[in-house]
């Protein structure tokens, strides 16, 4: 499989804090800041393989309220329009937190040869096994 351009939403999420740390910010304003330094990160970070062709930052940022601890919580949206060598470039991408939807522009179709598919399965694993190692990492730390 050759190139490949997608766009991906991210949704930045800022809490409510529980004391009063933050001073007068709001959520939202916390919710705009984290989108923004994420943004900047993407931006100046280059990664191998990976072009970042647009990012969005139009959308308003909206305001939930959790139905179980009352919390509000503020997201703050990007749409990042990336291309990438390899399909399996993209996981990066996809295994994060925020990561909310992905659209497809191009290719329109593509076939996965059998290499090309045992390699993406082998990235899907090796993204999972980092992301367990670190949740492991930070449990320790909290004991």
């Amino acid at each position: 499989m050759g190139q490949i351009k997608v766009k991906i939403r991210f949704d930045y999420v800022s809490k409510a804090p529980s004391g009063k740390f933050f001073g007068n910010k709001n959520i939202e304003q916390l919710a705009d800041n984290i989108r923004q330094q994420k943004v900047a990160k993407m931006r100046n970070v280059p990664i191998q393989g990976v072009r970042i062709e647009d990012i969005d930052m139009s959308q308003d940022i909206y305001t939930l309220v959790d139905d179980v601890t009352g919390k509000s919580a503020a997201y703050a949206p990007v749409v990042i329009t990336i291309g990438a060598d390899k399909i399996d470039e993209v996981i990066k991408f996809i295994i994060m937190d925020e990561f909310r939807t992905i659209e497809i522009l191009e290719p329109t179709e593509s076939l996965l040869t059998k290499g090309d598919l045992e390699r993406l399965l082998f990235v899907v694993s090796q993204e999972l096994s980092e992301c367990r190692d670190q949740l492991r990492r930070q449990l320790d730390n909290g004991r």
